[in-house]
């Protein structure tokens, strides 16, 4: 291109290029790019020029070109489609007039921050170090579909709106990033797509304000972070997707508002964690799904739980903070598939752990009387007497209660009326307390049954007591089964 071919500012930006110099248009640091579209020609570069010095401007020995420009009006299409590009790419606080198109281009860095875009299109581009669009906003489509960045991607508050969008507003699916994915602050208005992306280090959206409401806010099925994967402080509207996603550090929901009232609030199904945090926040206006996940440690304090959960075969190791067993079961009692076994077991075993064994009782003494509700009446009843007796092995203590309360009863009624002996030459001296325990315990005998036979209503109190104690010593030896088998 011609030098007679440019206007002044555009002079001046190519004369910069080769000696690697920064060009400011800006008249104050605090000026908007947004009202970019009234900026006269003193400050508008042709995309075209722009294009020309990034494909084959002047070189100038022992000088490093590169493309710095601030606070400019990019016209036209800035089409670098397929280009290979050496050296740094720098456009801050300018305002583009059309979205510019990278598609499998190969550049060495790209620094959109702080400008106003009517989207990118950037699928498939290669970046040899870092790309930068700190509050840069998009006003349309975001795309880094199948993108590789060696370096670190940085959208820290940066703003993605496109009204009626008709797909994902920012698109990062098969994304490869060798550094950080930096987005704290992150605003969008539709969907982000992180499907299939692997992140190498962290991956920050803490402070982010995300909003798709009724569908995915974030979708990061099968996402790969080597780090943590933080959304502290932050507020989705919409649903969060991360099945099958592996995040080896911490997965960090603290503080966070997750609403999707009607549907899916968090879908981590079949996921594996290090650790995730759910604490400090509202309780999820929508449903948690965890099905299938694996977690060395689930930090969850029982207020952020939802009105309906899926836990059916997710596993832990850790289960923290320590909360008595009574804070611990509403989780497993909102289970939407109904009584899961697997869920009580879970949480058995995490008590155990701990050394929490009184815990570990009462979560196994609930999943019993939750599977009570699933049997026939007949099993219901025989579970109603085993929890009234011995409260299904789990307090054996009641079963003593229960005798020692029948002995007194026994005791007391037949001594005030002994009952005839069944021959009065041959029968042992009557003693009301051996004759009750004779009548209570069936595998033991003081010779006092045998010999004795009451009549009328005492007749019928020895048959509750002999039928009683049938049903205690049978209760206590299946709670005993039941307890040595889950040791």
């Amino acid at each position: 291109m011609e030098s007679n071919q440019l206007t002044a500012a555009e002079q001046r930006v190519w004369r910069a290029f080769p000696r690697g110099e920064s060009v400011d248009f800006r008249e104050s640091p605090d000026e908007d790019p947004a009202d970019g579209a009234t900026w006269g020609a003193e400050r508008t570069v042709r995309a075209e020029v722009v294009r020309a010095l990034l494909l084959g401007g002047p070189r100038q020995d022992g000088e490093i070109p590169s493309l710095s420009l601030a606070g400019a009006r990019i016209t036209g299409l800035l089409d670098l489609q397929y280009a290979a590009i050496d050296h740094p790419v720098r456009l801050r606080h300018c305002h583009f007039d059309e979205a510019p198109r990278c598609y499998a281009a190969r550049l060495r860095e790209l620094n959109l921050s702080e400008s106003v875009l009517p989207g990118l299109v950037a699928h498939a581009t290669h970046i040899d170090g870092v790309a930068r669009m700190t509050r840069t906003r998009f006003t349309g489509t975001l795309r880094l579909s199948g993108a590789r960045i060696t370096g670190s991607l940085h959208l820290e508050s940066a703003q993605v709106t496109v009204p009626d969008a008709e797909g994902p507003v920012l698109q990062l699916g098969q994304t490869s990033v060798g550094g950080d994915l930096a987005a704290p602050g992150l605003r969008t208005r539709g969907q982000i797509r992180l499907n299939g992306a692997t992140v190498a280090g962290s991956l920050n959206l803490g402070e982010a304000r995300l909003g798709n409401p009724g569908g995915a806010a974030l979708d990061a099925q099968t996402l790969t972070v080597a780090g943590d994967m933080l959304l502290r402080n932050a507020e989705v509207h919409g649903w969060v997707g991360l099945r099958g996603a592996r995040i080896a550090g911490r997965l960090d929901l603290s503080y966070t508002v997750l609403s999707n009232p009607g549907g899916p609030a968090l879908q981590a199904s079949s996921t594996a964690v290090g650790e995730l945090w759910l604490r400090k926040a509202p309780p999820m206006e929508g449903t948690l799904n965890l099905r299938r996940a694996q977690l060395d440690v689930l930090f969850l304090e029982p207020e952020s739980l939802p009105e309906e959960v899926l836990i059916g075969d997710l596993t832990y190791t850790s289960l923290v903070p320590h909360e008595p067993a009574e804070r611990r079961l509403p989780m497993l009692e909102r289970q939407r598939d109904g009584y899961v076994p697997h869920a009580y077991e879970e949480l058995t075993a995490a008590y155990r752990r701990v050394g929490d064994d009184h815990a570990a009782r009462l979560v196994q003494l609930a999943k019993q009387r939750r599977h009570r509700n699933t049997l026939p009446w007949y099993g219901r009843l025989w579970g109603l007497v085993q929890d009234v007796a011995v409260g299904y092995g789990f307090r054996p203590m009641r079963a003593a209660g229960w005798l020692l309360s029948l002995l007194a009863i026994g005791s007391v009624a037949f001594a005030l009326h002994h009952p005839q002996p069944l021959k009065a030459g041959e029968a042992p001296p009557f003693h009301p307390v051996f004759y009750t325990l004779d009548l209570l315990l069936p595998v033991i005998s003081f010779g006092q049954e045998e010999a004795f036979a009451p009549s009328g209503g005492y007749q019928a109190l020895a048959y509750v007591l002999v039928l009683t104690g049938w049903i205690l010593a049978t209760t206590v030896i299946a709670g005993v089964t039941r307890t040595v088998s889950r040791q």
